[in-house]
């Protein structure tokens, strides 16, 4: 089956990180992007000699399913130096359209779950999904009290993808989601809103066993830097996790 193209057009932009920009798109067909939250799309385009290449890109968009065409298509890119995705993002004015294809992906909330917690971990981009799963995670919580617990990774405050999201989400429901951001070089301000009981200074792996992963009631996943995922599903593995209860997404960065 041939994949379908379609061309997506910028409406907005913001920089969520120094280095880090979230796009909103709409499909520029008048067609719907349908997905299901923790799926990703490609980006099709062409190095300076030519040949061709693509990208791959959550969606972090909070899908509406009923909102029709023209909904948002929602995605965070990470700025490589000298990367030719980050010249084409970079050079994307509003009004300006990419060529796009999907969604495709596994790395998705199951319908059958019937596990007591979801451990979203994640670092960098790879929390992306997870936004995406929000409304998800809310009707699960709301309709048989599930607990998440979000530990994600930045090397400093200002690298937080998401951060204030995440942390009103767990003020909305602070006995069913907890919010753990992990901090590798610097830790918030006192005082900042960066700054509460849940901080923690190291990678997201060192904090893995504070949560008491639990086999019999846990579905674990895994998104972004390689290390960390490959850290943490053998962690996993070791607390008697099987395989199927750990779903992985790894982020590599290219040129």
């Amino acid at each position: 089956m041939a994949i379908q193209h379609f061309p997506l057009k910028l409406v907005s932009r913001r920089m969520l990180a120094p280095a880090v920009g979230h796009y909103t798109f709409v499909r520029d067909d008048g067609e719907p992007l349908d997905f299901i939250p923790g799926q990703f799309i490609q980006v099709h385009f062409s190095y300076a000699d030519g040949t061709a290449t693509k990208r791959s890109y959550s969606l972090a968009t909070i899908h509406d399913h009923a909102m029709g065409p023209g909904e948002a298509v929602e995605i965070a890119v990470s700025y490589v130096p000298g990367g030719a995705a980050t010249a084409l993002f970079e050079g994307l004015d509003v009004g300006g359209s990419i060529d796009a294809s999907g969604p495709f992906g596994r790395f998705c909330l199951m319908p059958g779950d019937a596990n007591a917690r979801y451990l979203l971990i994640a670092t960098g981009t790879g929390v992306t999904p997870y936004r995406s799963m929000l409304p998800q995670l809310e009707a699960a919580i709301r309709e048989r009290g599930v607990r998440v617990v979000l530990l994600l990774g930045a090397r400093n405050p200002a690298e937080l993808l998401y951060g204030d999201e995440f942390r009103a989400f767990a003020e909305r429901h602070p006995a069913h989601f907890r919010f753990i951001p992990c901090f590798s070089r610097e830790l918030p301000d006192a005082g900042s809103p960066h700054a509460h009981e849940d901080v923690r200074e190291g990678y997201v792996q060192q904090f893995l066993a504070e949560v008491s992963p639990d086999a019999g009631q846990d579905i674990a996943y895994l998104c972004g830097n390689p290390n960390m995922v490959d850290a943490c599903f053998e962690a996993l593995k070791d607390t008697g996790f099987e395989v199927r209860q750990i779903r992985r997404e790894k982020y590599v960065s290219s040129k």
